[in-house]
């Protein structure tokens, strides 16, 4: 006690035997059981009746100390995954990198882990230190060793209710901190995807990054290019997809990490109307994520790639290309880039050139148009994008309106808003600006003055 007083006293951080955990109670740690997934008990229970230990483990155990309830349940053991197969009737082994065992409950999906040891020493790595495969198998204290933050790394015992703390990821809790356990260089070295995760926790969170944790981080940025794109792309989505998307970019630029993830990030957030825009639509993402609804990753990347879009596009029209193959052009360019950095798959890549694509015959309001475009599969993906274009300012208010009230309407109010909406392009424009008369090559030959014809609906086309 005395010799603890004086470490603090003299600022010199208490050296805790990380062999030997502390052992929290429920009154210190409050964690309430019903929090606790039934199935996590089952697979925990199901363990320690065959001789094993077995613990609840990771993130679950952090939001269950932080009074929410967890989504997914991870389960470590010193079972090893032969063993733990054996247990379940619906269980399958998986993963070449690091084996884990999925346990499946009708729809939910356990993941089991057996406890790592400290093989990474001798695990294959590549020329930059990343561990390609480490399936070594060791004691609890240094499987804790091996997890990334001290807020992961500790083990709760439903059957107990107790929490075993090895490296005092209870007082950063309380703390609000997130630090990395051993030496931060090298578990970014280990794997860089960490310097992402870091980033996600404290955006999610609200949590400050501990100083000796942050501190390498620009300098080791570059390292995640050598992450294989697949995985970097998973990091992302869970990143845009936790519910904190805009204060997770705002952390990841402000980290430095943001450069080859999505270039001209800056640009698009320096910029009024793309910072607007894109803010609005990652409030929307959180909304959704916070509600339980799904989100669709094709519809959050053309929102965060559009103004790139929009940039290349204006150039390709300027350069004298018709619009809409100018459109496609300045797609594929985009599309082209990110392919090299993020790993998207072919069905995203798709639903977002589907969104960009519809926008110009959004602007097409007379006619038959509409109605063709109301059949688009993607049709609802389109519209809510324009209306992210029209809330930023980047449109009118009245096309978003118009369409608004046009996906409400049936049959003849339908009509009706046709109608009107050609009546106004005839008259003045397809937003409502004064129509350019085409000039008069020569005295019109007999037959009347003749009626203008209508108008393309925007000029896209």
């Amino acid at each position: 006690m005395i010799k603890k007083f004086i470490r603090k006293i003299l600022g010199v951080k208490d050296q805790r035997d990380a062999t030997e955990p502390t052992i929290l109670g429920p009154e210190e740690h409050g964690i309430d059981p019903k929090n606790v997934s039934s199935n996590a008990i089952r697979v925990t229970q199901t363990l320690q009746e065959a001789g094993f230990k077995a613990f609840v483990v990771g993130g679950a155990v952090r939001d269950l100390l932080l009074g929410v309830k967890p989504k997914d349940f991870d389960i470590a053991t010193d079972a090893t995954p032969e063993q733990v197969k054996k247990l379940f009737r619906r269980a399958f082994i998986i993963g070449r990198r690091f084996q884990i065992v999925h346990v499946m409950f009708g729809q939910d999906l356990l993941e089991v882990t057996t406890f790592r040891g400290n093989g990474s020493d001798n695990a294959p790595k590549d020329e930059h230190g990343r561990v390609l495969r480490d399936n070594s198998f060791g004691p609890q204290h240094e499987d804790a060793a091996r997890r990334d933050f001290t807020i992961n790394a500790m083990y709760y015992d439903p059957a107990s209710q107790s929490v075993l703390d090895y490296h005092g990821g209870m007082e950063d809790i309380r703390a609000k901190l997130l630090r990395i356990i051993g030496m931060p260089e090298a578990r970014y070295r280990e794997d860089p995807v960490r310097m992402l995760r870091v980033v996600r926790f404290a955006a999610k969170l609200g949590f400050t990054i501990e100083p000796t944790t942050r501190a390498p981080i620009p300098v080791m940025a570059p390292l995640i290019d050598n992450v294989p794109a697949a995985r970097v792309f998973d990091e992302m989505l869970k990143l845009l997809l936790s519910g904190h998307a805009l204060a997770c970019l705002k952390e990841l630029r402000s980290a430095g990490l943001h450069h080859g993830l999505l270039p001209l990030l800056d640009v698009v957030l320096e910029q009024p109307i793309g910072m607007k825009f894109v803010t609005l639509a990652l409030d929307s993402t959180d909304a959704r994520v916070k509600a339980g609804k799904g989100v669709s990753p094709g519809f959050l990347f053309a929102s965060l790639l559009w103004h790139q879009v929009l940039e290349k596009w204006t150039a390709y029209r300027a350069a004298g290309e018709a619009p809409i193959p100018a459109l496609h052009l300045a797609a594929d360019a985009v599309l082209e880039t990110q392919t090299e950095n993020l790993a998207l798959q072919r069905r995203i890549a798709t639903d977002m050139r589907d969104i960009w694509a519809m926008q110009p015959r959004f602007e097409r309001r007379a006619g038959r148009a509409p109605y063709k475009l109301l059949e688009h599969p993607r049709f609802r993906a389109g519209y809510d994008f324009l209306l992210l274009r029209c809330a930023s300012g980047e449109l009118p208010a009245e096309v978003g309106e118009w369409w608004t009230e046009f996906y409400a309407a049936e049959g003849g109010d339908r009509e009706r808003l046709v109608v009107e909406a050609s009546t106004r392009e005839r008259e003045g424009g397809a937003n409502g600006a004064p129509k350019k008369r085409r000039p008069r090559r020569g005295p019109r030959k007999s037959g009347g003055e003749g009626s203008p014809a209508p108008a393309a609906g925007g000029g896209e086309e």
